[in-house]
């Protein structure tokens, strides 16, 4: 096949294009420019919030399917699905599921309530809405033809956001360190790879539809990770379990000041207990916790994790006067 990638530098993208190559494919990849192209790709430059910048970019070329992982302003999807309307055969959008309304209630699946959103809009400040804009920007001209991967949390190698990588070096510093429990608290991702891979696939057999692209529930658990990332690194340091209780004692969040983790009751519950069966049916399989966390040390040793990618909720991870407030009320 033909694959068109627009981005492919970063994160899902990265492993979209590697992928898709490893599998024999053909890859363009359109973005910016400012970082080195992927060996075997036909690269090329475009911004695509300059009008006409794409669409010279992309010439009179047509391709058998589309991968887009924008994230923001949705006109800017507009423009591209309509350019392409008649070029690719199929349009396969990384969303996300915080297009669903908030709380998001735990089991939900593909027909829980979405924000309401305009896929002509050029504002990007509202992430929830940026995405479902997006979406209803492929709907409007692929419908029947496009994936719509609504993805939880995204980890492995290339993670941009600094999850993963926060726990992974925080843990290889050694010491004390504040575990958030119950230790066998499920967790729900997915590996950018598995992502990527099951996307390919989707292009290949003419999946379409809206999905939750991730993990089944509990795919593993908190323990689990920390005990991973504790192997991978070789630390010595000493993971100090705390109870949910003693995590809102101490002021402290789960997501993003203690990443990955939440706790098992309150408003986050739904972001790790989605229900994916459709995803499943249609052939997401997820690799085993250990791997995705050792070949994520090993991008961060090859390479050095990306400086200047905050998270989009803020800074990521504790800092040192929270630490020291959750062992203390660890005891």
């Amino acid at each position: 096949m033909r694959l068109l990638v627009l981005g492919g530098t970063h994160h899902v993208g990265r492993a979209y294009v590697e992928t898709a190559l490893a599998l024999g494919h053909e890859v363009t990849t359109v973005n910016r420019g400012t970082d080195a192209p992927n060996p075997g790709v036909d690269a090329r430059s475009a911004d695509r919030r300059v009008p006409g910048s794409l669409a010279a970019a992309l010439g009179p070329d047509s391709w058998d399917a589309v991968f887009d992982t924008w994230a923001g302003e949705p006109v800017v999807v507009q423009d591209s699905a309509r350019l392409l309307a008649d070029r690719v055969a199929h349009y396969g959008y990384v969303s996300s599921r915080s297009v669903y309304t908030w709380p998001i209630e735990p089991g939900a699946d593909e027909s829980h309530p979405v924000v309401d959103a305009d896929p002509a809009s050029a504002d990007a400040d509202d992430y929830a809405a940026a995405k479902r804009g997006g979406e209803l920007a492929v709907l409007d001209v692929f419908d029947g033809r496009s994936v719509l991967a609504r993805a939880g949390l995204i980890l492995g190698p290339y993670e941009i956001v600094d999850r993963l990588p926060w726990w992974l070096r925080r843990i290889a510093r050694g010491g004390r360190v504040p575990a958030p429990g119950p230790i066998s608290r499920g967790l729900q991702y997915i590996d950018a790879r598995d992502l990527a891979g099951w996307m390919v696939r989707a292009a290949e057999a003419g999946t379409s539809g809206v999905f939750n692209a991730v993990s089944e529930p509990a795919h593993a658990g908190i323990g689990e990770l920390l005990d991973a990332c504790m192997a991978t690194t070789g630390s010595d340091a000493e993971l100090v379990w705390l109870s949910p209780e003693q995590v809102e004692a101490a002021g402290v969040s789960g997501w993003t000041e203690l990443p990955i983790w939440v706790p098992p009751t309150g408003d986050l519950v739904g972001l790790h207990e989605a229900d994916t069966a459709a995803a499943r049916a249609a052939g997401l399989v997820c690799r085993p916790v250990a791997d995705t966390v050792a070949d994520t040390w090993s991008w961060m040793q090859a390479e050095g994790f990306p400086e200047g990618q905050p998270g989009r909720a803020g800074p990521i991870g504790t800092t040192a006067e929270q630490e020291e407030a959750l062992l203390n009320a660890a005891g």
